[in-house]
């Protein structure tokens, strides 16, 4: 089961102009589609949906994207622009103990980018997306990239750091880890701060699925201990949002004579059904 993992940005009417934003600030950028609904994107190769949800959910820090850059030249310059128009720093960009140049910056949108100078052969990813374990989830990192390395093929746990006497957080707990799910890199921290955020549908992760086997093992695998939503929207137990989406849907939606019906009967659905909207 092969199956692309990429996150899905939720804005308030405002998924073109992030989209624009991020095509400008960072390089072998471009825009793929772009509908009133949905903005698609890639970063670096990359594939990234920006949705046109509303005003229901904010982002926040719980979810970021971990960025390597080798360039100081390039770092600089996409932190003055993610800072553009209210973006803030969260944290300053400088030197620190495990980069020689970081920083953490939540854009004017509200989306969250942690800039690090290194090496990218060293991970092997541009564009990292970064899970943070807050609040009653908190000490729960080592526990869900079990979950997850043990739902997605050609996946596992490259990388564990704890927190260390005079980090400022318990000694068990996650201060870094990169695993892999279907190939794609993630990373995931726990942090026991008072942070007055948590997982929330702001940013998800889709897979893609190319038959009903495919979309009935993930829904069922995610949602067990966690809960369903509709359209193939799903929270896991650690309060992660997931769609579980068949990669047929773009080319149905696409297509004049059917998107309406597509569209009328998958709004009905919790779990997506091939066959259904085949026949719509």
């Amino acid at each position: 089961m092969k199956n692309t993992i990429y996150p899905c940005l939720w804005f308030d009417g405002q998924a073109g102009a992030a989209a624009d934003l991020y095509c400008s600030v960072f390089k072998n950028a471009k825009i793929t589609a772009n509908t009133s609904m949905v903005t698609t994107f890639t970063l670096n190769g990359q594939k990234f949906m920006g949705l046109n949800g509303g005003p229901l959910f904010k982002p926040n820090p719980s979810i970021s994207f971990f960025v390597i850059y080798e360039s100081e030249e390039e770092i600089d310059e996409a932190w003055e622009k993610l800072l553009e128009g209210g973006g803030m720093a969260l944290m300053a960009l400088d030197k620190y103990e495990w980069s020689e140049k970081y920083g953490w910056v939540a854009d004017r949108f509200g989306i969250n980018w942690q800039l690090s100078l290194g090496n990218l052969n060293e991970v092997g990813q541009k564009f990292c997306p970064l899970l943070m374990f807050t609040q009653e989830r908190c000490g729960k990192a080592r526990e869900a990239m079990d979950f997850y390395t043990s739902i997605f093929h050609n996946s596992g746990i490259q990388a564990i750091s704890n927190y260390t006497a005079g980090d400022g957080d318990r000694e068990t707990y996650i201060k870094h880890a990169r695993f892999t799910l279907n190939g794609q890199i993630l990373m995931a921290m726990d942090s026991s701060g008072p942070h007055n955020f948590s997982f929330n549908e702001a940013v998800s992760l889709v897979v893609n699925c190319d038959t009903q086997e495919e979309i009935d093992y993930y829904w069922d695998k995610l949602t067990a201990g966690g809960e369903e939503s509709m359209c193939g929207w799903l929270k896991d137990k650690y309060g992660i949002s997931w769609q579980i989406v068949p990669s047929v849907l773009n080319e149905l939606m696409n297509d004049p004579h059917r998107s309406e019906r597509v569209m009328s009967a998958f709004m009905k659905m919790k779990k997506f059904d091939i066959a259904t909207l085949i026949q719509a």
